[in-house]
Formats: structure tokens, sequence, C-alpha cells
């Protein structure tokens, strides 16, 4: 028989069960994960479309090349099969993620990657069964088709960028911690709308306090850094970003995490390792421990002699066209003004090496002795000399440095070795002999013809500004961002910004 037990009896100063509530999504987080939704859609519907049209068209053509009611059949089942594993492989590698579409070189790189993955795959499969018309698919639809898709991503890129410019597709940020690390990270996202990253306000050790100006610009103060998960609810926002944390509390940004579920859709912790960019860091994990890896830059090995071979082919086949162009550009410069065609100038290169640099003269042939009149009127700052409206320029030297021309020559400088293709602005030696500190570390790589000074604003941008563009292309270049700029240094030519 079994023994029957009184009912248990709660202690007097036992704790009461609270109420357990999973956190609900809020509307902040429900209209970021709404636009990112409508905006992945277009580029799945994209991306289809694309893939669908490449390999339809390309077993089209390998059809009419042998017109028959057998290869018909058999183009369009390797149609079928390479159109599934393309877009397979598209979605397995996460090509259409939302934090990394719009923006950096990662939505590229793996659409690339993905791709070439799928022809990889697909080359095995025609080794193994020798398909018909497969070989024409690798061939054409797919070298095609990734060229389409990257244009069809830039594209959408564009339109979004236009968007955000509008208010529409952006993040709400709200930033924590002291003033000084909000407003480094402020002004660091001020150059970055294209991201769609919009600063509602910031929380602070110290509440109350006056609102943050930067770049006449002022953003609240909104609350205290403990209020942050409470304010980003009330202020809408759907972005955190943690620039510190206080003293006394080193479960901040884990209690935060906690608090923000339902709320934001990241949080994000900044670091002020000035210029380190994201190839060069790296995450890792042991017994718990998070680490950040930064990566020691590396100044000689493989990657520069990859460097240097994109520099060779490149110029080889930029000098073929500069060489059709040059009678022109010279017989210009010849009627417009008296003296040489191409002007010669001392530069400083790797290591401190001294070379002649070669570009099209765009000024009178007696600028140089003229300079000295004109420094009191010096707009350039720094060790730079520059003038909006320098009387020795010529009307033909304008219009060559407007589009960049002038610098044409200097391809043969990339094919003898002085210079690289991309690189930090290659300087004077008077401005060498005048550097101090950390600016030396410029010359540890070849100058370029182009670069990020070249690509963000060129002579609108201070002496400051120069060099910390140029440390952080030397620190950080790869052959993918050197791409890049190469890209944009074209559209900088067609639509010119601070050439003078």
């Amino acid at each position: 028989m079994a023994l029957l037990r009184p009912a248990a009896v709660p202690r007097a100063d036992a704790p009461t069960l609270t109420k357990v509530a999973t956190p609900r999504t809020q509307p902040s987080l429900e209209r970021r994960r709404t636009w990112e939704r409508r905006y992945v859609r277009r580029l799945r519907a994209t991306d289809g479309a694309i893939v669908v049209c490449a390999t339809a068209a390309t077993a089209a053509l390998d059809y009419l090349l042998a017109p028959s009611n057998t290869h018909l059949i058999g183009a369009a089942r390797v149609a079928c099969v390479v159109c599934a594993a393309w877009a397979a492989v598209l979605w397995l590698w996460r090509t259409r993620e939302p934090s990394i579409v719009g923006w950096g070189g990662t939505e590229y790189k793996r659409v690339a990657n993905s791709s070439g993955f799928a022809l990889g795959i697909l080359a095995m499969l025609f080794v193994v069964f020798q398909w018909e018309g497969l070989r024409f698919q690798l061939t054409i639809a797919l070298p095609v088709g990734l060229v389409a898709l990257l244009l069809g991503r830039w594209l959408w890129r564009k339109w979004l960028i236009a968007q955000r410019g509008f208010g529409h597709y952006t993040s709400r940020v709200v930033i924590a911690g002291t003033r000084d690390d909000v407003e480094y990270v402020i002004r660091s996202l001020s150059g970055a709308g294209q991201h769609g990253y919009v600063v509602v306000g910031a929380t602070m050790p110290e509440f109350p306090a006056p609102a943050i100006e930067v770049d006449s610009r002022s953003y609240p103060v909104i609350g205290s850094m403990h209020a942050t998960a409470a304010q980003a609810r009330a202020w809408g926002a759907d972005t955190i970003i943690v620039a510190g944390q206080p003293d006394d509390d080193p479960d901040f940004i884990k209690r935060l995490s906690w608090q923000l579920e339902g709320t934001a859709a990241e949080l994000i912790l900044s670091s002020r390792l000035i210029d380190v960019a994201g190839p060069r860091i790296s995450l890792r994990q042991i017994e718990g421990l998070p680490l950040i890896n930064v990566k020691i830059p590396e100044y000689e090995g493989s990657a520069h002699a990859f460097k240097r071979a994109l520099d060779v082919v490149f110029s080889s086949l930029a000098l073929i066209p500069i060489a059709l162009l040059t009678p022109f550009i010279a017989a210009a410069i010849r009627i417009d003004s008296r003296g040489p065609v191409f002007f010669q100038q001392t530069r400083v290169g790797r290591d401190g090496r001294e070379f002649k640099i070669f570009k099209f003269r765009t000024m009178a042939s007696d600028a140089e002795s003229r300079l000295a009149a004109l420094v009191s009127q010096n707009e350039g700052s720094g060790l730079l000399f520059k003038m909006k409206s320098d009387p020795r320029i010529t009307r033909v030297g304008a219009f060559l440095r407007k589009y960049s021309l002038d610098e044409l020559p200097q391809f043969f400088n990339v094919l003898r070795g002085d210079m690289s293709v991309v690189g930090p602005r290659p300087p004077l030696p008077s401005e060498v002999t005048s550097y101090d500190g950390t600016v030396f570390r410029r010359l540890y790589i070849k100058p370029g013809i182009t670069g990020l000074w070249q690509v963000s604003g060129r002579s609108d941008l201070t002496w400051d500004e120069s060099v910390r563009l140029d440390l952080r292309y030397v620190e950080n270049w790869s052959l993918t961002n050197d791409l890049q700029i190469m890209w944009r240094t074209a559209k900088v030519m067609v639509a010119p910004r601070g050439a003078y």
C-alpha cells in the first residue's frame, strides 16, 4: 500500500515565481527586417533571372549549332542541371546575407567564389558523365552569367545607395560610450552614409550631458549607458554600437545583448584599432575566451609578387591605347603653349629611392621659377602646394588634369618598376625631408598612379587626411582592394571631383 504524503507547504521566505516571457519582436526590429527581406527578394529574383537566361541562351545556342530533337533534349536537361546547381550554390554560400549586401567587397567575393565553386563541381560532372552540352555551359553560361550577376549586384547597390539618400533602407543607430569614443564613431560614420547608418543619439556614462557636435551637426545624448536598451526602444533604433563600457561594469555588454533581444538586429562593438581593415582581423575562441587576432602587415612575399605581376600586365595593356592617344595630346599641348610635351620630376619611391616620374605637361614651361611668387596664395595644407586657380596651368593642362589624362605616361613608370598602379601618392623629396613620426611608413611600398587619395577627394583632402588614407592603404592593401580602387578611379575620371 502506497504511503500518503502530505502536500508540500511553501515556506514563508521561499522566493515566488515570476512571469517569464520570451522576448517579442519590437517595431524597430520588424521595420529593419521588412526592408531587408524586400531587398533580398529583389536580389533573389534578379539572380534567378540571370542564371535562367544565361543557361537557357547557351542551350539554345548549342541547339542552333547542331539542330536535332535528341540534341535539344540533352541541351535542355544539362541547362536545368546547371541552373539548379548554380542557384543552389548561390544560396548555400549565403550571397544574399543582409549583413554583407549593399556595402563592401564581401558580397562580390561570395558571388564570384560560389560561381567558381559551381564551375568546379560541374566540370567534375562533365569528366565523369561526359554530358553533351555541358562544355558549352561551362565555357559560355558560367563566365557570362558571373559578369551579369556582378553587374546586377552593382546596379542594385547603386539603387540602394540612392534610396538611402532619401532616408529609406537605413538603420537607426544609438552609440554607447564616452564622449571621445562616441565622437570618433560618429566621425567615422559621417562619411559612410551609403552604408545606411543614421545616428539618432548617444548614451554616455555622464548623463545628463550636452549634445555632441561633429562636423556642424548636433547629436543628442539621450540617456546613460545603463539605459541604452530602453533608449533604443524609445528612439526606434535597430542597431547599437558600443564604443566603450563603464569601468565599474565588466558584464555590461553581455547584459546589454540580453536586453536588446527583440529590439535590435545588430550589436556592434567598435574598436579604436585605427585603420585596421577587416582582412587583417580574425576572431577565435580559446576555452570560452573570445580573442581578436590582428595580423601584422608584411611588405614582401607572394602577395607582393602577385601585385607586381598585376602591375606588369595592366600597364602593358594600358600603354597600347596610350600610345594611340599620345600624338593627339602632344599636338594639343604644343599648340596651346611653348615647351616640351612631357614633364619629368623627381619623386621618392619605396625605401626612399628617387626616380623620375613622367607626365604630360600641364603648366607653363617656367612654372617652377614662378612658384616662389605664389607660395603666399597656397590653398593646400601641410606640405602640399595647391591652388584651385593656379595661373601656371595651361588651358589644355586644365582639361588633362580634370580627367587625370596627364598621369597616363606614369604607366611607363609602372612597367619599369618605379611605381605600382595602386599605391600611396608619390611624394617630392622636399616633402620626405619634412616627414616626421609615422609618415615614413608611406614609403614601405611603391607609390601608385591611383590610390585611396585619388578616389576620396584628391586635392580637396587636407594633408592629415591624405596621410591617413595612404597609411591605411599601406597596412591593409590587398589585390581585391586594388581592383576596387582601379574601378573607382575609372568612375572618378568620368565624374571628376577635387581635380585641379
